[in-house]
């Protein structure tokens, strides 16, 4: 997903995104462990998803704050 398309969610949009790509994360590592995935670069693009989210995320409580 991109940044620009992240930013024109809503923060409580953002947190159900973020809380739904941490659990995909858990049953993605699930699955690697068992040998059911064969995408395994899957779990990168997640991971810098999550990190995009929390980077917005700190950029609008920084904003609000000042």
């Amino acid at each position: 997903m991109k940044a620009k398309e992240l930013r024109e969610k809503t923060t409580k949009e953002l947190h159900q995104l973020l809380k739904e790509l941490r659990e995909k994360i858990v049953k993605l590592r699930f699955d690697m462990a068992s040998g059911k995935v064969k995408n395994i670069r899957e779990l990168r693009f997640i991971k810098k998803d999550i990190t995009r989210i929390l980077t917005i995320l700190k950029e609008r409580e920084l904003k609000n704050k000042n």
